[in-house]
């Protein structure tokens, strides 16, 4: 098995890069790809324990993209194979972190606003010293006895349109995918659902995407269902895109996500890395 698509404690998995590689590697993955969301910080750790390990690590990250469609959804870009990060791709993911601090600061005085008492050292003591995200604000309202776990933190409060809710700056894809590819790394269109685009306008899309330089499709993911995954696969084949697939691992934050495993409960088998040149070249 392998997984394209994890997270550790950089970001907002529960899990620190060390012991994710740790973990990929007990259960018998033989290739993982780290993608935090809008930080490399994690890659080092991550990279150094495969080595040890004698996994098949592939640096990446999965950042937010701009994206003002009437229809909602949300717009994320893996780079796969960051393994050169020029200054200019270090500047853009620099300018995530602003953006996820101004939100976070947002949040806080939403939160205050609401009567619920919080520091924002409180917040970020609970990231471990990572990157403050809203599962850490989750985190808080558990503490607080305001809600009974997170899953019902992100329903109630921190989901789209609830009280607590602030939107995320994103990147403009046309200005990333060169610093991806500058960068060593391959520009892929994660879980591709979550655009909430329908299948009629889907395939436009993701075709004038391509022409503007993305060079694969994340088609399997546990939160689509195996037929649209399929479906998805065609799409990308015809447009000749690389096909990825990934657990979106995250560890206690999402434990129906397992390593390894994607959409209708599917191993993400070798061939799926095996098809993607770019990343077996470097070993």
């Amino acid at each position: 098995m392998i997984d394209l698509h994890t997270h550790s404690t950089a970001s907002d998995g529960s899990l620190s890069p060390q012991a994710l590689v740790e973990e990929a590697s007990k259960r018998g993955l033989t290739a993982l790809a780290l993608t935090d969301h809008d930080t490399i910080n994690g890659l080092g750790e991550a990279e150094k324990t495969a080595r040890k390990l004698g996994l098949h690590f592939i640096p990446g990250i999965e950042l937010q993209i701009e994206w003002n469609q009437e229809s909602g959804g949300e717009f994320h870009l893996l780079g796969l194979g960051i393994r050169q990060p020029s200054p200019a791709f270090l500047e853009a993911v620099a300018s995530l972190a602003k953006g996820r601090e101004e939100r976070n600061l947002e949040i806080l005085e939403r939160m205050h606003e609401l009567s619920i008492d919080a520091t924002y050292e409180e917040i970020r003591a609970l990231s471990g010293g990572h990157s403050v995200g809203r599962p850490h604000f989750a985190a808080i309202l558990v503490q607080r006895k305001i809600v009974k776990n997170r899953e019902q933190a992100f329903r109630r409060y921190l989901g789209r349109g609830k009280p607590l809710y602030a939107p995320k700056k994103g990147l403009e894809f046309d200005k990333i995918v060169p610093l991806i590819k500058e960068s060593g790394g391959i520009a892929v269109l994660a879980h591709p659902m979550s655009l909430f685009v329908a299948w009629g306008r889907l395939p436009e899309l993701v075709k004038n995407l391509k022409e503007r330089g993305l060079d694969g499709l994340e088609a399997w993911h546990p939160t689509a269902k195996p037929r649209s995954c399929k479906r998805l696969e065609e799409l990308g084949k015809t447009l000749g895109l690389y096909i990825t697939a990934g657990s979106d691992f995250h560890g206690e934050a999402r434990p129906d996500r397992r390593l390894g495993i994607t959409a209708g409960d599917k191993k993400i088998e070798d061939s799926v890395l095996e098809a993607i040149p770019p990343l077996t070249s470097i070993a």
